[in-house]
């Protein structure tokens, strides 16, 4: 595994704003991410969509690590996990699971604003997403509303296709915020090169805008758990599904589906 570097500055303010961008972290990986990125979208899941957006599309797919020989080394080899366990705070670091993001020149539909973590059955305080451009981003870079980890209460989850609720219960939630129209929302966002990377909790709010510009934007996400992760139901069926986990509530993800690859 590489070693990864880290300061106590930049885990300051993960653990302040929910999100960091870490320049470079991956610029030595970018080419293995493309062709795994690639490999996913000549071979695609079950899972897969692409939705059209004006003149391009957004291809999403998730899950896939474990078929596409580049993912696996990206999991296993790359600096992911142990930068995972160090802005977590977390003695380990347990791999949930891979997301592949594409954005074709001129899709206009943007990222709708949302948290990951009501889409998900697990919860707790130690969880980090990776999102790994190899394209330069400048406007369709992911955005993020600082400090949004620490709402008391979740994001409503919508259905990106048609803005329909995820769940049942909308008074249980936060409407979706609207932080360009609100001054006390503190948005984040990055220009950004190939193989940087940013680095945000689950439960923080972000979004992206759509990719009028005439190169693509691809991405790879890197889902990661830290040691407090723990097994919730929630009041719908999740994303990822996972069916047939035979989990309980309170349990520890199960290792031989999600397994820990940086244990200090």
């Amino acid at each position: 595994m590489a070693t990864a570097k880290i300061d106590a500055a930049t885990i300051a303010d993960y653990q302040r704003d929910g999100a960091v961008c870490i320049r470079g972290a991956f610029k030595d990986w970018v080419d293995v991410i493309a062709d795994g990125i690639e490999r996913n979208m000549q071979n695609r899941s079950a899972t897969a969509s692409d939705i059209a957006g004006g003149k391009g599309s957004f291809f999403d797919d998730y899950c896939n690590w474990e078929r596409i020989p580049e993912f696996v080394r990206i999991v296993r080899e790359s600096p992911a996990a142990e930068l995972a366990a160090a802005v977590m705070q977390s003695r380990s670091a347990q791999f949930f699971h891979d997301h592949v993001l594409v954005k074709e020149p001129g899709t206009q539909k943007p990222t709708p604003w949302h948290q990951d973590i009501p889409y998900y059955f697990v919860d707790g305080s130690q969880t980090v997403s990776f999102w790994i451009p190899i394209d330069p981003v400048k406007e369709a870079t992911l955005r993020l509303i600082a400090g949004s980890h620490k709402w008391e209460k979740m994001v409503l989850p919508v259905r990106w296709l048609n803005d329909a609720n995820f769940y049942a219960g909308e008074g249980d939630y936060l409407p979706v915020p609207d932080p360009d129209n609100d001054p006390s929302m503190k948005v984040l966002e990055w220009e950004m090169e190939p193989g940087d990377a940013i680095l945000f909790d689950f439960r923080t709010a972000h979004g992206a805008r759509g990719n009028m510009t005439s190169a693509r934007r691809r991405a790879l996400s890197l889902r990661w758990v830290g040691d407090d992760a723990h097994y919730v139901e929630r009041p719908g069926r999740t994303s990822p599904p996972y069916p047939g986990h035979d989990m309980k509530p309170g349990q520890k993800l199960r290792e031989d589906w999600f397994p820990i690859i940086f244990q200090s």
